[in-house]
């Protein structure tokens, strides 16, 4: 049974990354059914369906954050892949992994250009 917050989150999910996530919500499912539902209830339901910032702006801060931790590089791929969905430029999403060289350290930096390089290698088929 959906509620609400699931329906909005779905749809949200596939407004930013234009597949839906079902991959990566099956993968999840068969681990733990709740925590797939709170993965789309929570940041896509709630956060990501605010309207204070626009789908564009809330994926260069994701870029940015993900990039920071320097140890998230699957889901910065996958974030990466959003960011080019929902209209940012290679060029942007390579700015913003540059200026967390500043933040975050080379290390986390690089990490995010490699995940960068793959993401569009992987779009210049499509």
């Amino acid at each position: 049974m959906q509620n609400d917050r699931y329906a909005a989150g779905l749809a949200m999910l596939e407004r930013v990354d234009g597949r839906g996530g079902e991959e990566v919500l099956e993968s999840v499912r068969a681990i733990s059914p709740d925590f797939a539902r709170y993965l789309v209830e929570f940041p896509f339901g709630d956060i990501y369906s605010r309207s204070g910032l626009d789908l564009k702006s809330r994926e260069i801060a994701v870029v940015a954050a993900l990039t920071a931790m320097g140890n998230a590089a699957p889901q910065l791929r996958v974030h990466i892949a959003a960011a080019l969905h929902v209209g940012c430029t290679r060029q942007e999403i390579m700015e913003v992994i540059m200026q967390m060289a500043v933040y975050a350290g080379f290390p986390a930096a690089l990490n995010g250009l490699f995940a960068a390089r793959d993401v569009f290698a992987e779009h210049e088929g499509r």
